[in-house]
């Protein structure tokens, strides 16, 4: 098992998370997704069906502990730590005149802080295998749209992203940007769904990072933007 490669990938049980994961396992990687809901958890793992190569660890990743000790049970099961995947996230979808600032903390903590911590309790394990550290944007990380906090959390990720990659690289370690543009998930839910019009899949989404996590050893790409064909901006 310690030869498999190995992904941690937070909120990956649904969404962008889940179908990286299923791509990964198709693979013959060993990943560990984790999330805050077990039971979706476990009904990932099930659906799955990798229990050899498979680790659900429920936890917050906006919390430190809990961050840690799913990095520290990725590592006592499989033996090491390749890939770690920042993918947890949400919109309170609202704006900073009318919107319900009771909401802003935790996506802003789940958001810019999760990455963050993931970073802090992988980094050790990285260095180790000279893996690489993925997070998850937006294309709102990289355009200005009026009154979007979200939008200011995912500018938050573009420069923590490039931070990093500052602090690591000559550890060997690559940090990768994944920004997307809309995508079909359920984060459009409390919403009543994505925009019309052209919408990315989770599963194309999962494609461009596993093509980063697939790169060589030393190569280190920094940021990639896929929008659906249709989206301007």
């Amino acid at each position: 098992m310690a030869d498999l490669p190995v992904a941690l990938i937070t909120g990956g049980a649904s969404g962008i998370g889940a179908a990286t994961a299923r791509r990964l396992l198709a693979l013959g990687h060993a990943v560990t997704v984790t999330g805050r809901d077990p039971g979706r958890l476990e009904r990932f793992v099930e659906e799955a069906d990798a229990p050899d190569r498979l680790l659900a660890v429920a936890g917050d990743a906006a919390e430190y502990a809990a961050v840690v000790s799913a990095v520290e049970s990725t590592v006592a099961r499989f033996g090491r730590l390749d890939v770690a995947v920042a993918n947890a996230g949400y919109a309170t979808h609202d704006a900073l005149d009318t919107g319900d600032p009771v909401g802003w903390r935790d996506m802003v903590l789940t958001n810019v802080l999760g990455p963050a911590l993931l970073i802090r309790a992988s980094l050790a394990a990285l260095k180790e295998t000279q893996g690489r550290i993925v997070l998850i944007g937006s294309v709102a990380g990289m355009v200005y749209t009026p009154g979007n906090i979200y939008g200011a959390t995912k500018w938050a990720v573009t420069g923590l992203a490039e931070n990093a990659r500052r602090m690591v690289t000559a550890d060997g370690v690559g940090v990768t940007l994944v920004a997307p543009g809309r995508v079909e998930t359920n984060f459009w839910g409390p919403v009543g769904g994505a925009p019309e019009g052209n919408n990315l899949t989770a599963e194309q989404i999962a494609d461009s990072v596993v093509w980063v996590i697939g790169q060589p050893r030393g190569v280190d790409v920094n940021t990639v933007v896929v929008r659906p064909t249709g989206q301007a901006v």
